[in-house]
Formats: C-alpha cells, structure tokens, sequence
C-alpha cells in the first residue's frame, strides 16, 4: 500500500515545489505582463520579483533538492528526512509568501524571512561534510554562501541601502548557478551518458580530463569576478567568449551525440549545450552589439537553468524511488516544451521583432506546459513510498 512519504527524503518536497513554483511564477509573471495594472504600486517592480522567485525561489528549491539528496550519499549518513526536512521546507515557503506584494509584508521583514533559507541549507550540509571529511564536496557550501550574499545585496537594494543594486545581484546569482551547472553537469554527464548507452550496446570511455574541467570552472570563476568588478565592459565579453570555448569543448568529449536514443540523458546534453551558446551570446552582445544575442540571459535561465533542473529532477526522482530509469512520456514532453520555451525566448524577438508580445507568450506558455507536465506526472511519485518498498 502506498503511503504519503513527501518528507521521506531531500529532494520529494523540494522537486515538486520547484515545479509548482515554476508553474506559479511564470502564470502569475504572465498575467501582470499583459495586465500590468494588477501589480501593486510602491512595491518591488514586477520584473525584479519575477527574476527574484526563478532565481532563488524556484532554482533555490531546486538546489535545495539536490543537495538535500546527494550529502547523505557522499557521506554516508541517513537521509534529511521528518521535521528538520520539514522546516527547512517551511522555511522556503515562508520566503515565497513574504516577497508576494500583496501580503503587505514590509521590504525589512520580508527580507529577513526570504534570506533565512540558504543559511539554514548551510546548517543542514556542513556538519555531515566536515565530519565525513569530504573536502571536495565541502566545495558547495561556499557556493551557498554567494548565492545567500547575491540575495542579501539584492534587498539592500530593494530598500535603498546599496541603490540599483538589485540588476547586478541578480545577474551575479545568475553566474553562480552556471558555476554550479558546470560542477554538477560535470560529475553526472558523464557518467549517466555511458551508463545509459551500455543498454544500448555502446560502450564508451570518457576519462575525466583535470585541466579541461579545472579551465571551464576557473574560466566561470573568473567570469563571475569580472562580472562583480566590471559588468557589461568588454572584458566581461571576452571572458565570457573564452568560458564558452572551454566550455564548448568539454561537452564536445560527452558524446553527446550519441544520446539520443536515451531522453534522459540527451537532456542533460541539452541543458549544458543551452549553457555554453548562452555564454557565446553573451559574449556577442557585449562586444559586438549582436542583435541575435540580446537576450542572452534566457539562455541560461530557460535554457540551461531550467532543462539542466527538469533533467535532474526527472532522472532523480525515478531512481531514489525504484522505479526503471526510463523516461516516461510526460516528461519527454516536458523536455521539449522546456526547449521550445528557450528558444522561443531567447530568439523569438530576433526573428519576430514586430510580434514580441506573441513570441512572450508562446514562450511562457511552453514553460507552463513543461512544468505542468512535470508535476502532473511525477507528483504522485514524489509524495508516495518507493516503488521497490525500501525507504527514502
């Protein structure tokens, strides 16, 4: 018999809440669009908060989820599971509540509240760290640490401690989740890639490669330093062309190519693929004015951002329940809706340039779509027990 096993393990409550908040986000982001008189007057402009929610509400969860995951496997220790799981959960839905405009919540208190989240992550994920001595994972805590000080400068701006900060926190958090993106993508491609060719009788050999690894990071690294000193200068848009061409020829040793007989894995191929065209554009943008690459930063967000977290969770949420780690169709589908939401964002205007408010929603309602996807078919695997009968 099934039971309700939502707090059973890291990433159940912290998944379906990505793909609930993203559902919410982009209806609600949708909606003011077009009705913009719905918003609020004298709070946080709606674009701010849009871009706020996706970065650390719905990636945070996202993050949260993994994470949550993933430690008890490096470490060895039990799942985060029962109340703890519970009140960090409590804790980032508390943070959702307070950024609404409508609840009213003074700037002061809803920033406190919202900025609770990613320390208490930290909490939960150092101790089991340091006492197994996994230096190498301890790694993520200090990216933790940027994306809670990315969010503190975000509401200083916000109530007029650091003016107009609240653009350049946003796109500094937006370069530490591709910091992210590449260590993460970097640990799982590989190994997932040919694991999940041998059912197809290929058998390859992907050795790591340390100083093609360590260049893409240090290369994201630097970008994001630039990025902290001297945004939007030509020497952001250099970096940013050479983090691509590094990072470009990384994902090229995946075999990506091979994949395609196996969604869950050429998902995976595409996320990273959306991460290294979004810092080609990126590049374009700044140094030569391209007006095929002005919107760069969907590149990342929808792009890689969004199809790395639904790869990851779709992936994830099979295997540490039991179940075959067959892709079922709902999250195919789910997969190139999120695709068509990418590139209908970051290049719809391009094409279209007379019908941007079409090509804005046809994007946001593949968006829709692929997360609707998500939690329709996955909701019901990440609330109840595993499917083999074994706890988690």
């Amino acid at each position: 018999m099934k039971r309700f096993a939502i707090l059973a393990y890291g990433f159940r409550p912290f998944f379906l809440l990505a793909g609930v908040d993203a559902l919410f986000n982009m209806t609600l982001w949708l909606t003011v669009y077009f009705v913009p008189d719905l918003w609020p007057n004298d709070v946080l402009a709606s674009v701010y908060w849009h871009a706020h929610e996706m970065l650390f509400g719905f990636v945070g969860a996202a993050i949260g989820g993994f994470l949550l995951t993933a430690v008890p496997g490096w470490t060895g220790r039990q799942p985060y599971a029962g109340w703890p799981l519970g009140v960090l959960v409590a804790i980032w839905l508390a943070g959702r509540i307070a950024m609404l405009p409508w609840c009213n919540i003074p700037p002061l208190v809803a920033a406190v509240v919202d900025l609770a989240f990613f320390p208490a992550l930290m909490i939960a994920l150092a101790p089991p760290l340091l006492r197994a001595r996994k230096l190498r994972n301890l790694g993520f805590v200090p990216v933790l640490l940027a994306l809670f000080l990315a969010d503190l400068a975000f509401h200083l701006g916000n109530v007029g401690v650091l003016p107009d900060a609240e653009l350049a926190a946003l796109n500094i958090a937006v370069d530490i989740v591709l910091l992210l993106v590449t260590v993460i993508g970097g640990r799982i491609i590989p190994g997932f890639t040919r694991n999940g060719l041998v059912r197809h009788g290929v058998h390859l050999d992907i050795t790591a490669q340390p100083l093609i690894d360590a260049a893409a990071i240090g290369a994201l690294i630097a970008m994001l330093f630039v990025d902290i000193a001297a945004p939007q200068t030509g020497t952001s848009g250099i970096v940013a062309l050479i983090a691509a061409v590094f990072q470009a020829f990384r994902l090229s040793r995946w075999h990506g190519h091979r994949s395609f007989r196996e969604p869950l894995v050429w998902v995976l191929h595409a996320g990273y693929a959306w991460l290294v065209l979004g810092l080609l554009l990126k590049g374009l943008w700044i140094v030569a004015g391209a007006s095929v690459a002005a919107n760069w930063i969907h590149a990342f967000t929808v792009g890689a951002f969004a199809t790395m977290i639904l790869a990851v969770m779709t992936r994830a949420s099979l295997g540490h329940t039991g179940r075959a780690l067959i892709a079922p169709p709902a999250a195919i589908g789910a997969y190139v809706f999120i695709t068509l939401a990418a590139v209908l964002r970051v290049f719809g205007p391009w094409c279209m340039p007379n019908h941007y408010t079409i090509t804005i929603a046809l994007a946001g309602t593949f968006w829709i779509a692929a997360f609707g996807l998500f939690v329709m078919s996955y909701g019901k695997i990440l609330t109840t027990s595993r499917a083999d009968g074994k706890p988690g």
